[in-house]
């Protein structure tokens, strides 16, 4: 159990460092063929069900600590009762892994092969149901640690849950060779026991290769440049969380930092972070948006800016407008709302009335809002971690004319402190750019504000928790990658169907080695 604890642990440290923020590949797949390596040599599906929730439970509890900072330092929740809501949290989600390991072991047991194919379809679906179910809360999934490495190039034909699933595979066949080496004890290394002399297992890393092969050989989709780089600012504000909604502090901050930085700016377009306009316009001085609109027209600018809007009659929506581009007024609406910071889940009243956050229940846009038209560029909005959800953003790519040639996204991570989810934030938005092959940029309050290009590379980043403005040059992408041509059109359909009928081919095959 300890061991299976600090594999757990390990796999958080894997998303995103502590001490640099980077992604380690090679410690998400150790850290995962740890606990496939445990799993055979437990006596009940029971047992492997308890590690698979050790594991899990460490791994998000781990990932996303960080919620601490959001209810008891911003949200006056009890910190006992902040650090028991992250537990429960991380073991509730926790449960679908244990159902995951539960299935591996009782599908393993006459054939480790078979058990090594049961464990990374058994884990697709796990982290499926986590990223869909409830309405989804796919933070830290595993595949966010290849960003970087040798699993990078499948991003743009299976997305990071079907990375996640070849990692698991590929974690299951590792630990499959240790457990032969340990095994053999006095034998010599070439002389592998059981599994490992399957030909199975060896048709098994054989297609497991051909994948991962393929798609670094394959060309990823007819992804191209398009029309001429654009020059953007984006601007982080750095108004610390606890000040950003007081009319005595954050507000006239906020107000007055932006209106000057849009109107000091000579970029083409200009991205002010998520909710930068705390206010409604309703409450704003008198023409303020319009005469940063007026200018910025003028100069031949435009702007994609954070703000609430909406009223009490008709509700709020967290959303971004797009200010002096000449046309119709632009507006996005955030569609993939917060649990507890954007929406109250039912009968979940009584816990958000004891955090005071502000603004907790928006409405939601559609998914297939347009993207704001500029210079000859496609820009697509997301609000915070609606850039989770990669299947959501692939759908606005179902009509090639119409897809976006830039994603843009605005945050503000300040909820969460000076901590790693800044890091594991980034991460997530390389890998929609490796999924989708578009630039991300991203303006932030807090961090990390930056400039990702179409392979997910980050060409340039502010320093976290400064107050200043990023200046580049941003390259738009035309055409699409496999994965935002099925994903578009299937969800994640496919994926689901892989875990399924992989599950039942070794259902069938266990029943069959029951029945001999």
């Amino acid at each position: 159990m300890l061991l299976v604890l600090i594999a757990g642990a390990a796999q958080a440290v894997s998303i995103a460092t502590p001490w640099n923020g980077q992604p380690l590949w090679w410690l998400q797949l150790l850290s995962l063929a740890a606990l496939a390596g445990l799993l055979p040599g437990q006596t009940s599906a029971r047992r492997a069900a308890v590690l698979g929730a050790l594991f899990a439970t460490a791994w998000l509890a781990g990932t996303w600590w960080w919620l601490f900072i959001s209810m008891h330092v911003y949200g006056g929740l009890a910190a006992p009762l902040a650090v028991v809501a992250v537990l429960l949290l991380a073991s509730a989600l926790g449960l679908y892994y244990a159902l995951a390991s539960a299935i591996a072991w009782w599908l393993g047991r006459r054939s480790e092969v078979r058990g090594v194919l049961a464990f990374g379809a058994a884990w697709l679906l796990a982290e499926l149901m986590r990223g869909v179910w409830f309405t989804g809360f796919p933070w830290g999934a595993g595949g966010y640690a290849h960003v970087q490495g040798p699993l990078t190039a499948l991003a743009p034909w299976v997305g990071v849950y079907g990375i996640g699933f070849l990692a698991a595979v590929a974690a299951g066949l590792l630990a499959t060779v240790a457990r032969s080496l340990t095994a053999s004890g006095r034998e010599a290394l070439g002389d592998l026991p059981h599994a490992t002399r399957s030909p199975w297992f060896w048709v098994a890393c054989g297609l497991w290769c051909v994948c991962v092969g393929a798609a670094h050989v394959l060309p990823a989709g007819d992804s191209r440049p398009t029309g001429a780089p654009l020059s953007v600012a984006l601007l982080q504000g750095n108004i610390p969380q606890n000040e950003k909604f007081q009319a005595g502090s954050g507000i006239p901050q906020a107000i007055e930092g932006y209106a000057r930085a849009l109107r000091e700016s000579g970029a083409s377009l200009i991205v002010a972070p998520e909710t930068a306009i705390p206010l409604l316009p309703a409450q704003l001085p008198a023409g303020y948006l319009e005469t940063i609109g007026a200018h910025l027209a003028g100069r031949q600018q435009a702007a994609l800016v954070g703000i609430p809007l909406g009223s009490y009659a008709e509700g709020y929506t967290n959303s971004v407008i797009g200010l002096g581009a000449a046309g119709v007024p632009y507006r996005y609406d955030k569609y993939h709302l917060v649990p507890f910071g954007e929406f109250i889940p039912p009968l979940f009243r009584w816990f958000t009335d004891l955090m005071q956050i502000p603004l907790g229940d928006f409405n939601r846009g559609r998914v297939d809002q347009a993207s704001f038209a500029w210079r000859g560029q496609q820009l697509a909005p997301n609000v915070c971690y609606e850039d989770l959800f990669g299947e959501e953003l692939a759908r606005r790519f179902a009509d090639p004319a119409r897809a976006p040639t830039v994603l843009v996204n605005v945050s503000n991570i300040a909820w969460f402190g000076n901590s790693v989810a800044i890091d594991q934030h980034l991460q997530i938005s390389r890998m929609r750019a490796l999924e989708l092959q578009r630039p991300m940029i991203r303006a932030t309050n807090t961090g990390a504000t930056a400039l990702i290009d179409a392979q997910g590379q980050v060409q340039t980043m502010l320093p976290r928790h400064t107050r200043g403005v990023l200046e580049g040059k941003v390259q738009g992408h035309t055409g699409r990658t496999p994965f935002a041509r099925w994903a578009s059109a299937w969800g994640l359909g496919p994926l689901w169907g892989l875990a399924i009928a992989i599950l039942l081919i070794a259902i069938a095959l266990e029943s069959r080695s029951r029945r001999a």
